[in-house]
């Protein structure tokens, strides 16, 4: 009974210094390389597969530049025929703070790509969106990216933006 309870339960992680509540149907994943955390967001009704949030930290000063990441994500989409996308037209950003930190959100469509060799699909994959927030927190950025289909990553929406309104600083211990 007490495992059914925190399977249920939302999932409370932290990471460089921050804490943040992922949603309870996003299913936590095992240990990865490079990852704070991974979650699997169920698929969309019709979706032949489900989306993922991978989060990342690298410490204080690693990870590179806000900018130099939102462009690196953008990059790995491209338009249906095969062009690159447009950051300035084809993706949207967004500049706000939350909970006293700066934070940028990304959003963009397409085929992806993926990141490389460790970071992405073997082959490209139509149809696809990327959600991301970089939250610069005192001890170095958290990277959140949302990537899998259109409409699974559209219905996480409410969900992920959650996640993001919930990132603040880990209580001292």
């Amino acid at each position: 009974m007490l495992a059914m309870t925190v399977a249920l339960g939302a999932s409370a992680e932290e990471a460089g210094g921050l804490t943040w509540t992922a949603p309870a149907e996003w299913a936590v994943q095992p240990a990865r390389a490079m990852r704070a955390a991974t979650y699997k967001v169920p698929a969309a009704k019709g979706d032949a597969e489900d989306a993922e949030l991978a989060v990342f930290y690298f410490g204080a000063g690693q990870g590179g530049a806000v900018d130099a990441n939102v462009k690196r994500w953008v990059a790995q989409f491209q338009k249906p025929d095969g062009k690159p996308v447009d950051p300035e037209k084809d993706a949207k950003t967004k500049q706000e703070k939350v909970n006293g930190m700066p934070v940028t959100t990304v959003e963009v469509k397409g085929t992806y790509a993926g990141g490389g060799p460790m970071m992405g699909p073997s082959a490209p994959k139509p149809g696809f969106k990327l959600r991301g927030a970089i939250v610069e927190g005192p001890e170095g950025p958290l990277f959140y990216k949302l990537t899998g289909p259109e409409k699974t990553v559209n219905g996480a929406e409410k969900g992920f933006r959650k996640l993001v309104e919930s990132v603040k600083p880990a209580a001292k211990k």
